[in-house]
């Protein structure tokens, strides 16, 4: 039966829910809810308490409003500051919400009272419903012991099932929602299966509640004993006098707390650890472990440096540092661009190549700078061990990680740029083969997985960009070879020279010997001459040499005459260097018979070799002095067999080679030469000194011979033009397949030479010879 009572004050509550019989604080602020309370107490003190649905909406309409409230009762009005209201309310009856009008100064409903439908339960049923719910409250009381024993009494004595239902509904802390869940049920039956599935609900959440507490409680005591029990081991240790490894474990648990690295090495180290602090100090295994324990600890696992992606700053930096070497720079360019564009790539394994005193080592130096990576230079020179590359085994006295795993550690990312120093001078002997050793370091294929004796965990090399040096690439082993991308690094010209020294050099040294700006002015005919008389070599290093002597002459001459400052012109050199050291090998000035100019090249450069070729009374025999090695000697018989099978075209008489003797010599005796270049010019010395016919002065030759007269390239081109260049040589013959390799030499080195290309020994004699 539902019946319509009257119009009542409305005041919709946030988050609360007011059950019938329940008395209940609550605070009113909003001014049309404050109106409706002073209304109420002019209407037989009767309102009508609904819950809003959404607690966030501040003028609730019709539709905002749960359709099922509480009639109430105001027992009392407190006004408190702020124009807030403390009512106290009594739950009467259920009503539900018919109508809402909000036009006055607060909210009127029509209100029709909520009736239970009609039940008909037997009463053993009855019987059984009220003990399930009296036995379900205990549980939650037990579970909860938040509810107090009084309760529990209250609750127990109850008999009828309908107030039992609505004293459970008003003491139990249910949420709002549920609340207004109970109050909506239509029946007794549905109120008693609400009230069980909420109560069972509780008691599970509590005892799961209770199941993780014991489990933190126990976890704790756990850690508070191990934590006593460390505390005494550190005390019989301290007692003993072996406290230090329980210290020393300590500091290594805290390290691995901060380490990045993988699970597996975290493993390895936790377990080194363990061993550590179960040994005994004066072990002489603690100190191995100890070691090992720190040397895993300090190496780069995840570790990283965020690399520079600024192009045009590094390509200043390399400019700056480096005058030339474009090709180095242009790659390293290359490979940041690359970089920048797919985020990682892998990193490329470079290897400079060229003389001594070129850079090579100092440009490593220079990218590291330009990418803002850690550098490490590892220097490979007269390495023959293998261990030194991958490491010793641990079970060796005095075990160490090898070169690569150290220079990881002293770096301390694991994405540096690693320079490899002379990887053209390793080599190898009874303990191993130290190339073979580097392969896995430089495979873009295996190098993430690289395998040092000593750490024996798995490391991580794919990301350290490795730059090798070598003088002579020709040395390098081929498997080597094969996984680096080799860049040439020439020798430098007169005119780089100059620029190096005025740019780099003259500052650096003024600097290290105490000069300041201004001090010392090098005129640049001083600074040429110093270059072409003083010094010979491909790089710089001597130059520098030179220079620093300067500075220290200089120094000396300001301090001892007080003079402000120095100027060193071109005749005023001998005086802080003395007499010129090189006096360079310059062109013949007339044309003669069986002398011819050869170009070679060397460690330092490019040289020019005056061939000489005496003819004499003999038996036929051939003789080749001037410290000629293997190659070359029989590159002079090929040519001489060359000479024999052309003689018919010369006039040469059949006899001739059975009644003369052949003199081959290279001047400076005493330097070693070797290599099949100079074979066209022995050919055209021998067939000048036979023939009698002049040779020009101003040409200079290279090139390989065969035994049909065919010229094959060389190597070395460019510092061999230098040479001629600087021995006033103008015309240069070359053999045709070296035509790409002239191309590449800039105009600067060229200018002033004619260079003629042949491939034939006939093209070399029309040109070199006056008539023939």
């Amino acid at each position: 039966m539902s019946e319509l009572i009257q119009m009542l004050p409305v005041v919709a509550l946030r988050g609360m829910t007011v059950l019938p019989d329940m008395v209940i604080h609550f605070d009113v602020s909003r001014e049309n809810s404050v109106h409706a309370i002073e209304q109420a107490m002019l209407r037989e003190q009767r309102l009508f308490l609904v819950t809003q649905k959404n607690t966030q909406t501040e003028n609730p309409g019709f539709e905002d409003l749960y359709r099922i409230g509480t009639i109430a009762s105001v027992k009392q009005v407190i006004k408190l500051p702020h124009n807030i209201l403390r009512v106290l309310a009594e739950g009467l009856e259920r009503g539900e919400l018919s109508h809402l009008d909000l036009e006055g100064d607060y909210p009127e409903a029509e209100v029709i009272r909520f009736e239970e439908e009609p039940e008909n339960i037997a009463p053993d049923i009855r019987e059984a419903m009220l003990r399930s719910l009296k036995e379900t409250f205990r549980t939650y009381c037990q579970e909860s012991g938040k509810s107090g024993k009084e309760l529990e009494r209250q609750m127990g004595e109850l008999e009828e099932l309908s107030r039992l239902t609505r004293q459970l509904m008003i003491h139990l802390p249910l949420h709002y929602e549920e609340k207004q869940k109970l109050l909506e049920a239509g029946s007794l039956s549905e109120q008693f299966e609400l009230l069980g599935t909420l109560m069972n609900k509780e008691i599970g959440i509590l005892r799961f509640k209770r199941e993780l507490q014991e489990k933190i409680k126990a976890r704790v005591d756990k850690n508070q004993r191990d934590y006593l029990l460390r505390e005494q081991l550190k005390v019989i240790r301290e007692e003993l006098g072996e406290d230090t490894s329980g210290t020393d474990a300590d500091h290594f648990k805290e390290a691995l707390d901060k380490l990045r690295a993988s699970k597996e090495v975290k493993e390895k180290i936790t377990k080194e650890i363990n061993r550590f602090q179960n040994i005994g100090s004066n072990s002489s295994e603690s100190a191995v472990i100890r070691g090992y324990i720190e040397t895993l600890l300090d190496l780069p696992w995840e570790k990283t440096s965020r690399d520079s992606t600024d192009l045009k700053r590094a390509e200043e930096i390399l400019n700056a540092d480096h005058y030339g070497l474009e090709k180095v720079k242009e790659r390293i360019l290359e490979f940041l661009a690359v970089r920048t564009l797919t985020k990682k790539g892998s990193s490329p394994i470079l290897c400079l190549a060229g003389p001594p005193g070129t850079g090579k080592t100092s440009i490593a130096r220079s990218v590291a700078r330009a990418l803002n990576k850690k550098y490490v230079r590892i220097c490979l020179g007269g390495v023959r061990d293998e261990a030194e590359i991958r490491g010793h085994r641990r079970t060796y006295v005095g075990a160490m990680p090898g070169r690569i795993a150290s220079g990881m550690r002293q770096a301390g990312v694991k994405n540096p740029l690693m320079l490899l120093d002379e990887i053209d001078k390793v080599s190898s002997d009874y303990k191993g083969d130290t190339s073979s050793a580097l392969l896995e370091v430089l495979d873009a294929e295996q190098n993430s997985r690289f395998q040092d004796h000593y750490v024996e965990i798995p490391m991580d090399l794919s990301e350290v960009l490795f730059i090798a040096t070598a003088n002579d690439a020709q040395s390098i082993p081929r498997p080597l070879l094969d996984r680096m991308e080799l860049i040439e690094v020439s020798s430098y010209t007169e005119n780089e020279k100059m620029h190096i020294a005025r740019e780099h050099l003259i500052g650096k040294q003024m600097e290290k010997n105490g000069l300041k700006e201004g001090q010392l002015a090098i005129s640049p005919g001083a600074l040429e001459t110093l270059i072409h008389s003083y010094t010979r070599e491909a790089g710089v290093r001597q130059l520098e040499r030179k220079l620093g002597e300067v500075c220290r002459k200089a120094a000396r001459e300001i301090l001892e005459q007080h003079k402000k400052s120095v100027r060193i012109t071109e005749s005023g050199l001998g005086r802080y260097l003395g007499k010129p050291k090189y006096v360079f090998d310059m062109a013949n000035e007339t044309d003669e018979i069986g002398i011819v100019r050869g170009l070679a090249w060397t460690s330092v450069g490019g040289d020019t070799l005056q061939i000489e070729v005496n003819i004499m009374p003999g038996k036929g025999e051939i003789s080749l002095t001037g410290m000629m090695g293997d190659v070359m000697k029989e590159s002079a018989r090929t040519g001489l067999s060359y000479i024999r099978s052309v003689s018919g075209s010369y006039g040469i008489d059949k006899e001739f080679f059975q009644e003369h003797d052949i003199h081959i010599h290279i001047p400076e005796g005493a330097v070693p030469k070797d290599g099949p270049s100079a074979g066209i010019t022995m050919a055209t010395a021998m067939l000048s000194a036979i023939t009698e016919i002049p040779v020009y002065a101003s040409v200079a030759m290279t090139g390989e011979i065969t035994l049909r007269g065919r010229v094959l390239p060389i190597g070395g081109l460019k510092e061999k033009i230098l040479a001629a260049k600087s021995a006033g040589i103008k015309t240069v013959l070359v053999p045709a397949k070296n035509k790409r390799d002239v191309e590449e030499i800039s105009a600067e080195i060229r200018k002033g030479i004619r260079i003629l290309y042949v491939e034939q020994m006939k093209e070399v004699l029309e040109a070199a010879f006056h008539d023939h």
